[in-house]
């Protein structure tokens, strides 16, 4: 297929531009936000097929990050709404026209099969109405974006961008989750930052948002630590780094402050021989931590609590639940978004309220069932090794056309893997964004480093190539 010349983009980009411009001024007039929207409508075309990765991208950015509720000035624009259509709507012209190529592999067929065995559980789920809600309101999104980003990170500036959006995105929410710490909003037990809980916001929850902040943390260090990346980049990995590390202590949750320690005890086992000191510093560290964060002065998990604290005693109780909802359901499970209303049915102790189950283990164990366990689980070790491998192969002493960029990424679904676990264990992420855009990533970077190695070795050997 013919590719469009650059003055055929330029003369699009004119145009679009043009009526954007126009419908702002209409807008100056008219401050509606259906206008408004509109508005960005000619540029989302454009960009949908000229630059599609961009275009999904954006839209993970406002998904998974929750820009539009970060800054409520952006919500009534209905932005990840209008970036989910011109995501979709490009991908699918761009696979018609054959401007991407697609392939298959390992990691997304043991995906497909997971994702076919949570849309079966939600047609048997015992809270249907629950279930589908969950699955066409996010899941099926997230699902469509594993292709997408798979399909569509083929070159090295995407990667670049990827490092980007992540860091600045993490920048632009522990700044405003710093801000309402200094100013005592949004806080819940009185110490606990939140983010748009007043407006039903998801980062509403402590939790959440430290397992919001968490996801970029892997990949700022990546930047910070990554050998001929760049001064500007190192700076913003630093900068992006202590942001969420301050923003994480400030929500005080557990789950976030072990990830932390385990994605900085990545980067700090490759480079520290000792590995006796590591431990014992790395043990100092999360303790200091928690004395930092204020996690004994919590109203629930606090040190006035005697024995196992109230909140570990919920998880347990939960976690019990979990295991007798994936006994009675091995196939399918309860259903996605199941467990909190199958909660009184098969919990051992009951105490007037349904409790979250506050494990990603035991939550796609009680909702998906045994066998939907066993392949999310697979997911995770597949992802793993692909993070070992590229990491080696991509790395400086293994590699004579080194990357920064690509190492970097690399690192960062290394140690966003191990963060992703250790606190995934007492944090709700199985049906969330963080492990499917580490998925997808991993996939992408092992196509590519495919394709460069098959590259590069044909170079080395064009009488082979030619035979």
């Amino acid at each position: 297929m013919i590719a469009p010349s650059p003055n055929g983009r330029m003369s699009q980009a004119s145009v679009s531009t043009g009526l954007t411009l126009l419908l702002a001024l209409v807008w100056w007039f008219l401050p509606h936000p259906a206008v408004a929207a509109v508005a960005f409508l000619p540029l989302l075309l454009v960009a949908g097929l000229q630059m599609p990765f961009l275009l999904c991208l954006a839209f993970i950015a406002f998904s998974f990050f929750r820009l539009h509720e970060v800054f409520p000035q952006l919500y009534p624009l209905r932005i990840p709404q209008l970036l989910a259509i011109g995501t979709l709507g490009s991908l699918f012209v761009n696979l018609a026209t054959r401007r991407i190529s697609v392939f298959w592999s390992r990691e997304l067929a043991v995906f497909s099969v997971f994702f076919l065995l949570v849309v079966i559980g939600a047609l048997l789920a015992t809270n249907r109405s629950a279930a589908m809600s969950s699955l066409t309101g996010t899941y099926v999104k997230i699902a469509a974006m594993v292709f997408a980003i798979s399909w569509l990170l083929q070159k090295e500036s995407q990667f670049r961008a990827v490092l980007a959006a992540m860091a600045v995105s993490g920048i632009a929410v522990g700044l405003v989750a710093l801000h309402n710490k200094s100013n005592g909003l949004e806080l819940v037990e009185g110490t606990r930052v939140t983010i748009g809980r007043s407006i039903g916001s998801m980062l509403g929850d402590p939790n959440d948002l430290s397992l919001v902040l968490l996801f970029p943390a892997s990949f700022a260090l990546a930047m910070l630590l990554t050998p001929e990346l760049g001064r500007l980049w190192k700076l913003l990995g630093l900068i992006t780094f202590i942001i969420v590390i301050c923003a994480i202590v400030a929500t005080q949750s557990r789950g976030g402050l072990l990830g932390i320690c385990a994605v900085s005890g990545v980067f700090a086992w490759r480079r520290i021989e000792n590995k006796a000191l590591l431990i014992s510093v790395g043990g100092a560290a999360l303790g200091l931590l928690f004395v930092l964060a204020g996690v004994s002065d919590r109203a629930s998990g606090g040190a006035h609590e005697e024995g196992i604290d109230e909140s570990a005693m919920g998880r347990i109780y939960a976690w019990q639940a979990a295991m007798g909802m994936a006994i009675h359901h091995p196939l399918t499970g309860v259903g996605i978004n199941n467990f909190i209303s199958n909660y009184f049915d098969y919990s051992p102790h009951w105490d007037g309220k349904n409790h979250a189950v506050h494990s990603t283990w035991f939550g796609v164990m009680a909702e998906t069932g045994l066998l939907g366990i066993g392949m999310f689980v697979t997911m995770i070790i597949l992802i793993a090794r692909i993070g070992l491998k590229t990491t080696r192969s991509l790395s400086p002493s293994c590699t004579h056309d080194y990357r920064p960029c690509l190492y970097a990424c690399a690192q960062s679904v290394q140690a966003g893997l191990v963060g992703f676990c250790v606190s995934g264990t007492f944090l709700t992420m199985g049906f969330t964004w963080p492990i499917y855009i580490l998925l997808a990533l991993a996939v992408a970077l092992s196509q590519y480093s495919s394709k460069h190695s098959q590259h590069a070795s044909q170079n080395e050997n064009p009488q082979n190539h030619k035979r």
